[in-house]
């Protein structure tokens, strides 16, 4: 979809405040072109003699009160079109944040956050104001161009219109010249915004890495250098900018020199009254506000036009997982994978081979394996943001592409390894699946997630503020806060995705064990390095290059002896790094 598509739909939708504004706009035209054939009236009434006293001041005052409704003509244009305007960027802004939140991980592998954040500021500004100021500002300037013009040509003399017309088009060509310029200036200039945007989301995100580097000093400079390239480039747009500006005043100047010259000509030869010249003269200045609109507009829509380029990308961006399914809610049951297979894009080799697994319904499965052998890939697989290349995911019998993404999403509570945690109150941050749910059950779930004594221990308690991500807390209470959020959902499936490293381990079988007790059928799937967590689980399956090479109970595979079993071998060195643990 073309800007001018865009603006055109959403005028459409918004008839009633664009046409009242264009209203006002031709009021303010025909008052506009009304004053100086007035004037040149009163002047020539005046010269001659015919005016004077009560008629006099009654003349005034109509012109007086024509430059008062103007006025408020023009507060109430922009007043309504300001409104419609700014709706359009609240549209837009929605329409973008919709979107993002609709893709997957794939998309935000090859999009910088910074520039996405870009993009719902400078960028949708930009098209605002095409919308707003330039579609109204471009329709009251043809409009009293047109009339002004026409006014010259037929209230005063045709000769004198046509003279002042000349430079006209040469003005036009340098528009043309100028306003390609501007537009690739214009998305330089967004580009470099949005890179100097991404640089400062990363660093204040990493800025505890970048201390403990020592790398303060470089980033610095890195800093400095992209501002340097936002200001040239928005310098360099800017410049062009100025030069509509000349180009009308070269065009006025030439238009007034070739009119008064042919103007003053006429007088002499008595074709023309010293009233009309004065009224030409006046409709001169009036072209003033019509060529700088039309620079004005130019900007503006090439402006626009380089932001909705930027952005329609976005938007028009394919999303990596459809959402064509139709069941709702999900039929909790068992989970059936057959012959999966998934592989990234790029990738030498797929994450997942020919993997077979059930999980019945209400048991615990723990997921173990070496470093990239495809257990947090099965995890994103479950919460479908991946689709396999090959095989079948079923849940209740029903495969979960026949789920809506909402149903499927509502029925699976998940803590991934890098918890999230919003810039709000502990209690808020809990709540978050459930915003109704109640103090009690919000400590509730604390409790299960063995993070209560540690957040009655802060200083405002539950109504802490824990800041962005969770700064003021430590991983292993993230960690403990992100699970307690996943039991307050109460789902049927939770998914702990090395949930519990950053907690040691009597916490870690404290949470497993209050898990197991307050489980009331719900399927767990836990992934872990450490095996000790997952003793108690009911099938424990070993993944090794996305194949599945062992499965079994906590015994079952211990019984295979440390020759047959990574599992067994795996246990014995962390028994091992255990003792000698306690022994120091």
């Amino acid at each position: 979809m073309t800007l001018a598509r865009l603006i055109l739909n959403f005028v459409r939708r918004h008839a009633a405040a664009y046409g009242l504004a264009g209203v006002m706009l031709a009021g303010i035209a025909l008052l506009t072109v009304w004053l100086p054939r007035q004037i040149g009236h009163l002047v020539d009434a005046l010269v001659s003699h015919q005016l004077a006293g009560p008629a006099l001041w009654r003349e005034l005052g109509w012109l007086l009160a024509a430059g008062v409704a103007i006025y408020f003509l023009r507060v109430g244009w922009r007043m309504r079109l300001y409104a419609a305007a700014y709706r359009m960027g609240v549209e837009l802004r929605a329409q973008l944040y919709g979107r993002l939140a609709d893709q997957g991980p794939r998309f935000f592998q090859t999009r910088r956050t910074g520039d996405l954040m870009a993009l719902a500021t400078n960028d949708v500004d930009a098209v605002e104001m095409a919308c707003g100021e330039a579609l109204l500002a471009g329709f009251d300037g043809t409009l009293t161009l047109v009339l002004v013009v026409g006014t010259m040509a037929v209230g005063v003399d045709w000769r004198l219109a046509a003279v002042a017309l000349l430079p006209f088009p040469f003005m036009a060509w340098a528009f043309w010249w100028i306003s390609r310029a501007v537009h690739e200036r214009s998305r330089q200039a967004l580009d470099a915004f949005g890179g100097l945007n991404d640089h400062v989301q990363e660093t204040i995100s990493g800025v505890r890495t970048l201390r403990a580097l020592g790398l303060e000093a470089r980033s610095s400079a890195r800093f400095a250098e992209l501002a340097s390239h936002a200001a040239e480039t928005g310098f360099q747009a800017q410049r062009w900018e100025a030069r509509y500006e000349p180009a009308v005043g070269m065009a006025l100047a030439c238009a007034s020199a070739f009119s008064l010259g042919l103007g003053g000509w006429l007088v002499w030869h008595e074709e023309l009254s010293i009233g009309q010249l004065t009224s030409f003269g006046l409709y001169l200045t009036q072209l003033i506000w019509p060529m700088f609109a039309a620079g004005w507009v130019l900007s503006l829509w090439e402006r626009g036009k380089a932001a909705w380029v930027r952005l329609s990308k976005v938007l028009d961006e394919p999303l990596a997982i459809d959402d064509d399914g139709s069941i709702s809610p999900v039929q909790a049951g068992e989970i059936a994978i057959e012959q999966l297979r998934f592989a990234y894009p790029g990738a030498p080799a797929p994450a997942l081979d020919a993997l077979n697994l059930r999980i019945t319904t209400g048991s615990t499965l723990g997921l173990v394996g070496p470093t990239g052998s495809g257990k947090s890939t099965l995890i994103k697989l479950l919460l479908r943001q991946w689709m396999p290349q090959a095989g079948s995911l079923r849940w209740g019998g029903v495969t979960l592409a026949d789920y809506t993404l909402d149903a499927l999403r509502a029925g699976i509570a998940w803590v991934p390894q890098e918890p999230i945690l919003f810039s709000a109150s502990v209690a808020e941050n809990i709540a978050l699946s459930r915003p109704e749910a109640t103090r009690e059950a919000i400590e509730a779930a604390a409790k299960l997630a063995a993070v209560h004594d540690d957040i009655v221990r802060l200083p405002q308690g539950y109504d802490t503020p824990v800041g962005e991500r969770g700064v003021t807390l430590s991983g292993g209470q993230r960690q403990r806060v992100a699970i307690a959020r996943a039991l307050l959902a109460d789902a049927p499936l939770l998914l702990l995705d090395d949930a519990l490293s950053a907690v040691d381990t009597e916490t870690e079988h404290r949470i497993l064990q209050h898990l197991r007790e307050q489980r009331r059928g719900r399927t767990v799937i836990v992934v872990s390095h450490r095996l000790s967590a997952l003793a108690d689980a009911d099938q424990i399956a070993v993944l090794k290059q996305g194949r599945l090479t062992e499965l079994g109970s906590h015994e079952q595979l211990l019984a295979r002896g440390v020759d047959a079993s990574w599992y067994a071998h795996q246990w014995r060195v962390q028994q091992l790094e255990t003792s000698f643990e306690h022994d120091d």
